[in-house]
C-alpha cells in the first residue's frame, strides 16, 4: 500500500481530516466523506407517504429532513425501523461535533434518496457508501438523532446544560430485569423507512461515520409497525393480536402536539422544538399468551380483540366507560386493565406520541422459546411528568405483566431540527 493510498483509508475511517476548517460556520464538515453543498434537499410535500399503494410512488417518496423538528417524530409512521444506541469514545469536543456534522450531512442525502457521497472513488479506495440501498428509493426514511444523559457528563464541557428531563429515571416499576448491554447509550439514531434494507443502510452508513469518535453499543430492528401517527392510518396490532395505539396522538392533532410533544422555549435554548424520547425493548411471553383463553385476554386489555372496540361497547374510537358495572355489580373494565391504568383519564390527560414496531430475534437459545416483543418508543415534552408516570402506574398492577418483561431501552434528547446544509444536529448545544 503506498502512503497516499493508506493517508486516503486513514482518513476515511478516522473522518475528515479537513471538517475542522470552518467548523463554527459549519462548514467543511462533510469533507472527509466527498458531501458538498448539493445537500440541498430534493424533497417533496411533507407527508408524502400517505399509504400509496403505487409500488415507485412507495419507493420514491420523501420525507423532508430539513426544517423546524427532526422528522420521525409527527411523520406518518413508516413500516420499517432500526435503532441504534452509540457511546462516545473520543473527548475531544471537536471530533464529536465533526462527527454530528458529518451525520447531518449524510442524513440529507440518504433521505433524499442519495448515496452518501456523489464524489469518484479511486479504486484502491472503499467505496465512501456501502451500497446495499442502491436503486431502492428513499421510501420515506427518516432519521432522528437523540442525545441520552451519560453525554452531559465531564468529557465535553457539557454538564451545566443536561436539561432536568433528561436525568435518569432511576429503577421504576417493570423495569427491574433490564439489560445494560441493551440499553442507554450516549447518543441514538432511530432510522425509519418503508423497506428494511433502506434503514439497515442508514444505519450502518451513519455508524461507520462515526469511526473513531463513536461505536455502536446495541441495535434493533423493528417491523410491522405497533403505533399510527398519521392522521387516518388504521390501528395496527401488536404481537399479541391487539389494536396496539388506538388513543394515540396523530400529526394533524396540533394542540396535543404542544401540549404534549414539543419542548417549549426560546429559539436561544438548545431543546426548544425538540422532544425527548424513551425507548423499551418489551419481551413478550408469547406461548404463554397463546394459551390464555380469549375472555381473560380482552379482560387484561379490555378491548375486544377483533374491533378493537371497549369492552363497555361501540367501536374503536368510541369513549371507555370506566364506571359501568355488570349484573353483579363488578366493574366491566378491571381497576388493573391496561388501559384503564394508562388512559389519560386516569392520569391527568398525560398523553404521549407512541411510534413502536413489533420485533423478533429468532429463538431464545436459553429457553427454546421465540423472542419476540415489542420495541416501545414515544415521544413526549417532559419524560418523568409523562413517561415515568405512566410507567410507573403500569409497572406496579398492569394485568399485562404476567405476560411481558422490560428488557432494555432509555431516555434520549432529540434537539431540534437541521434547518439546512452547514448546521447539524445539537449545533446550539455546543455554542456559547
Amino acid at each position: 500500500m503506498t502512503e497516499q493510498q493508506g493517508t486516503s483509508r486513514r482518513r476515511f475511517l478516522g473522518g475528515a481530516a479537513a471538517a475542522g476548517v470552518g467548523l463554527a460556520a459549519g462548514v467543511g464538515v462533510a469533507a472527509g466523506y466527498g458531501l458538498r453543498s448539493a445537500n440541498e434537499p430534493e424533497q417533496a410535500t411533507a407527508d408524502p407517504y400517505q399509504a400509496s399503494t403505487d409500488p415507485d410512488a412507495r419507493a420514491n417518496a420523501v420525507v423532508p429532513f430539513y426544517g423546524a423538528q427532526q422528522a420521525g417524530v409527527t411523520t406518518t409512521q413508516q413500516e420499517r425501523l432500526m435503532f441504534a444506541a452509540l457511546d462516545v469514545t473520543t473527548t475531544d469536543v471537536e471530533q464529536l461535533q465533526r462527527m454530528l456534522g458529518r451525520w447531518a450531512a449524510i442524513a440529507a442525502r440518504l433521505t433524499a434518496g442519495k448515496q452518501v457521497s456523489d464524489s469518484p472513488v479511486r479504486d484502491e479506495q472503499p467505496p465512501f457508501d456501502t451500497g446495499e440501498s442502491m436503486d431502492l428509493g428513499p421510501h420515506s426514511l427518516t432519521i432522528t438523532v437523540g442525545f441520552g444523559p451519560s453525554l452531559f457528563d465531564d468529557r465535553f464541557g457539557l454538564t451545566s446544560k443536561m436539561p432536568a428531563e433528561l436525568a435518569p429515571f432511576g429503577t421504576i416499576p417493570g423495569d427491574a430485569v433490564m439489560k445494560p448491554a441493551l440499553s442507554d447509550g450516549d447518543l441514538c439514531i432511530q432510522a425509519c423507512a418503508d423497506d428494511p434494507q433502506v434503514v439497515f443502510h442508514a444505519v450502518r452508513n451513519l455508524v461507520r461515520a462515526a469511526r473513531g469518535t463513536a461505536v455502536l453499543k446495541w441495535s434493533q430492528l423493528g417491523f410491522g409497525r405497533a403505533s399510527a401517527t398519521g392522521a387516518g392510518q388504521t390501528t395496527p396490532r401488536n404481537l399479541m393480536g391487539f389494536k396496539d395505539g388506538t388513543r394515540n396522538i396523530h400529526a394533524d392533532d396540533t394542540v396535543a402536539l404542544q401540549e404534549q410533544v414539543w419542548v417549549p422555549g426560546s429559539p436561544e435554548s438548545w431543546m426548544a422544538n425538540g422532544t425527548y424520547l424513551v425507548a423499551r425493548k418489551i419481551r413478550m411471553e408469547i406461548e404463554s399468551w397463546d394459551t390464555d383463553p380469549l375472555t381473560d385476554q380482552e379482560r387484561i386489555f379490555a378491548r375486544n380483540k377483533v374491533t378493537g372496540a371497549p369492552i363497555t361497547g361501540g367501536d374503536e374510537f368510541s369513549p371507555v366507560d370506566y364506571a359501568k358495572t355488570d349484573d353483579a355489580g363488578d366493574l366491566v373494565v378491571d381497576i388493573n386493565a391496561h388501559i384503564r391504568l394508562s388512559s389519560p383519564e386516569q392520569n391527568g390527560g398525560i398523553k404521549l406520541l407512541r411510534r413502536g414496531y413489533n420485533y423478533t430475534d429468532g429463538q431464545d437459545p436459553d429457553t427454546g422459546k421465540l423472542a419476540a416483543g415489542l420495541f416501545f418508543i414515544a415521544f413526549q415534552r417532559d419524560p418523568h411528568a409523562q413517561f415515568k408516570v405512566l410507567q410507573t402506574r403500569l409497572g406496579k398492577s398492569d394485568l399485562l405483566n404476567e405476560y411481558i418483561a422490560h428488557i432494555g431501552g432509555g431516555l434520549w434528547a432529540c434537539p431540534p431540527g437541521v434547518s439546512g446544509p452547514g448546521d447539524w444536529f445539537g449545533k446550539t448545544l455546543f455554542s456559547g
